[in-house]
């Protein structure tokens, strides 16, 4: 059994934390909360996250990076991509060069149009070369420690350390398949979020199965133009971390982002929508990233860009769905 460091105690790291204990790992879960850290290690539950969660005693958390990080040989980051870069700049100084750096984030850096990794060889790779791998796939927090079975991906350009993960938190439901296709794995993670607000708004406007289903079909064809830009494999988007995520983040009624999209639908406010919610829709920061992004590499993202200006520049979602449907016609391929 392992050491692992868990670093942020949302539902994704506290359910990836608790499927970590229950493998026989010893835990330490790292978070900025004084509160969270008293509720998980006197009551064993995550207050504020995955509040019916039991939380095995093989867990512990802290608000201290010395002690969540000692001698741990796997470290999760499972951190809001929008905070990775400055708790990475603090962290890596606690760091060593043998431990295993496995992403659990899905999102892409405003500023820069940075994945995660790169935001990791950025940071940490001043240190030292960081052994990076990245986890994802559909998988709901709530449905993983609920024990429903669970099918993800670990991706790493060295399939050792690929392999290691999945060996070490591959466990009871949680099932893990590996892949060499970092990119691919990541820009899946992280678009499908812009797309599942699309797909709310769709929701939220009172449309229907022909309408999601249209709208899933052609988010997948505008992941896949960015991601085969990049450098990934088509595989990789009919896979686990590509299709899979996506239609999960689209049609799951536990998607923050989904929801996100279906208020707007009905008229409400982004500001109003995110002041009532606890825990952060990447798909909300990543559409301004990805717009920029996009824009950058050139590649066309008409539901994107639709996305993105309902988000940051207030366009109505009715007015959005009818520029989409007002388009030139043209070849599926």
């Amino acid at each position: 059994m392992k050491r692992l460091a868990v670093m942020g105690a949302g539902s994704w790291g506290t359910a990836l934390g608790i499927v970590a204990a229950r493998a026989g790992h010893d835990v330490r879960l790292w978070t900025r909360s004084p509160e969270v850290v008293e509720s998980i290690n006197r009551e064993h539950l995550n207050a504020l996250y995955l509040s019916n969660a039991r939380i095995p005693e093989k867990l512990v958390a802290t608000t201290e990076f010395a002690e969540a990080l000692n001698k741990a040989e796997m470290v999760v980051l499972a951190i809001p991509s929008h905070a990775i870069r400055g708790v990475l700049q603090t962290m890596t100084s606690f760091l060593e060069a043998g431990m295993i750096l496995v992403s659990a984030t899905k999102g892409i850096e405003i500023e820069t149009g940075n994945r995660i990794s790169q935001i990791v060889n950025e940071t940490v790779g001043q240190k030292f070369l960081p052994r990076f791998v990245c986890v994802s796939g559909p998988s709901f927090a709530k449905e993983v420690v609920e024990k429903h079975p669970t099918a993800i991906v670990a991706a790493s350009d060295d399939i050792d350390l690929s392999r290691c993960v999945q060996s070490e938190l591959s466990f009871e439901n949680l099932r893990i398949y590996t892949n060499d296709d970092v990119v691919g794995t990541e820009l899946g993670g992280s678009v499908k979020n812009v797309m599942a607000i699309a797909a709310g708004i769709v929701t939220g406007l009172g449309y229907g199965s022909n309408s999601v289903s249209a709208l899933i079909t052609r988010g997948l064809a505008e992941i896949t133009r960015l991601a085969l830009r990049e450098g990934a494999k088509l595989e990789t988007m009919m896979g686990l971390a590509g299709l899979g995520d996506l239609v999960l983040t689209c049609t799951g009624t536990l998607s923050r982002n989904r929801f996100v999209g279906q208020e707007l639908g009905k008229g409400r406010s982004l500001e109003e929508i995110l002041a009532g919610m606890i825990e952060v829709a990447e798909g909300v920061k990543t559409s301004e990233a990805l717009k920029r992004l996009s824009s950058r590499l050139g590649v066309e993202m008409p539901i994107a860009d639709e996305v993105y200006a309902v988000l940051d520049e207030g366009k109505p979602a009715q007015d959005a769905a009818a520029n989409l449907m007002t388009r030139p016609l043209r070849e599926e391929f």
